[in-house]
């Protein structure tokens, strides 16, 4: 083994691990948080295990995993109990109960904090919030020989021991409930109607929760946990709307910020000429996740920013063109030599930029010809017309006549309903046999 891989897995590797397997675990349950619309939750019980991970550290004198989980579990317990007294007490809504809840558990915690560290205990606000990854070392034989043996294996760092069992842990949890996880996460009345607790599941998610944030709190610090349970899901969540594929897209995402965190924090100051300074690597993994999000929140196929955009301009553009169909359309039914000149086009139809860009396009596709500025329908513009002022008219007919609403109430509404498309045409609402719209106009007949 050569002495920079000897380094790498010694120094690097561990924590690299460790950081990781946090993410991964954070990012499994807060995919349920993100759907259910409890991502304030995640952010409640991180902060409120802080005094219970202390108090149990202050007894046991270790950092001893079972007496830090119960201590942990105690502090969530009186944190549920005082958001609900909050609630049905004092009359708060459930957010505001949260926050103030939270936020006493963790001032407390940090007074518990700072009385341990002037007591010299091993225990600082800095460790709780930013973790230890650079502390999680390992030693291992440096000949690959004796590399690949049970003594080596049983020298693994424990917090990557632990994280790893709270990532098996977690993804059998939800790989023997995925049924019931999410039925209880999309309609929790109908799984309630059909025998499934959404209750019970929704404690067991909760119960995960903390242990995850247990687990993972000595080693990446309450940032990352806060930061794990929210981005990679939240960034899966934008860029697929399937279930399962979330749940395996955010542990991808995960991942990825473990590692690229870690590898930022601690080589990409010396690639950019900065010798002896190395990043905090719970911190670097929070700014990767937020980058990856902020990628997704602007370029998702489905749900960014520029596909938004893109859809509305679409939109705008076909809507203007059915506008600029319908006017025509109406202009021949009243003079058949009607004279419409291109530019009082905008102020006809009101689309303002997307005006022009839409005639091109009706031009272009031979719906509708010029002649010296002067603009017709062509015979297939005027199929599509007719289709458009049909469907029109059929909406504030049923308007009238299946809703009662007044005949001079009725133009604006229809004028919203007639873009609504159906494999490419129009929708009719059923008014069989109707000839005349309600201000007496003629209905055109389908081809």
């Amino acid at each position: 083994m050569s002495p920079g891989v000897a380094t790498f897995i010694s120094l690097d590797l561990p924590a690299m691990l460790a950081g990781t397997l946090g993410a991964i675990a954070c990012a499994l349950l807060g995919n349920f948080l993100v759907l259910r619309r409890q991502s304030l939750m995640g952010d409640a019980i991180s902060h409120a295990v802080l005094p219970g991970i202390v108090v149990g550290f202050l007894v046991a004198g270790s950092r001893s995993t079972w007496p830090i989980f119960l201590g942990a579990g105690a502090s969530a317990l009186v944190t549920v109990l005082m958001i609900n007294a909050l609630r049905r007490i004092a009359r708060v809504e459930a957010g505001a109960a949260m926050g103030v809840s939270f936020s006493i558990m963790f001032a407390l915690g940090v007074l518990l904090i700072e009385q341990a560290a002037a007591r010299h205990v091993d225990l600082d606000a800095e460790c709780v919030l930013y973790g230890q990854l650079e502390y999680v070392n390992w030693y291992p034989p440096t000949d690959w020989g004796e590399f690949w043996t049970l003594d080596t294996l049983r020298d693994v760092p424990r917090q990557v021991v632990v994280l790893l069992g709270a990532v098996v842990l977690i993804g059998a949890f939800i790989g023997l409930f995925f049924k019931e996880l999410r039925i209880t996460t999309f309609d929790p009345a109908h799984a309630s109607a059909i025998g499934f607790s959404s209750g019970l599941m929704g404690v067991l998610l909760m119960t995960l929760v903390a242990g995850a944030t247990v687990a993972a709190f000595e080693a990446v610090g309450s940032i990352l946990v806060i930061a794990m349970l929210i981005t990679p899901p939240a960034t899966a969540r934008l860029l697929t709307d399937r279930y399962s594929t979330q749940i395996l897209l955010s542990s991808a995402i995960a991942t990825v910020t473990g590692v690229g965190g870690y590898f930022a924090g601690a080589f990409l100051p010396s690639m950019l000429g900065l010798e002896g300074v190395a990043l905090n690597a719970a911190g670097s993994m929070t700014v990767v996740g937020v980058l990856l999000l902020i990628v997704a929140i602007v370029g998702s196929p489905t749900h960014g920013v520029l596909a938004r955009a893109l859809r509305r301009r679409r939109l705008t553009r076909q809507i203007a063109r059915d506008d600029i169909l319908g006017l025509l359309y109406r202009l021949e039914e009243v003079r058949p030599d009607h004279e419409l000149l291109e530019d009082q086009l905008r102020g006809a139809i009101g689309h303002g930029a997307q005006t022009r860009p839409a005639l091109r396009g009706l031009v272009s596709g031979r719906h509708v010809e010029r002649s010296s500025q002067k603009l017709f329908l062509t015979e297939s513009g005027r199929e599509l017309a007719k289709s458009i002022v049909r469907s029109h008219r059929l909406w504030e007919t049923w308007l009238v006549e299946e809703l009662g609403l007044r005949a001079d109430h009725v133009h604006q509404t229809a004028e919203r309903l007639e873009h609504l498309r159906a494999d490419g045409q129009p929708i009719e609402p059923e008014s069989p046999g109707r000839r005349f719209d309600p201000h007496e106009r003629p209905i055109p007949e389908r081809d």
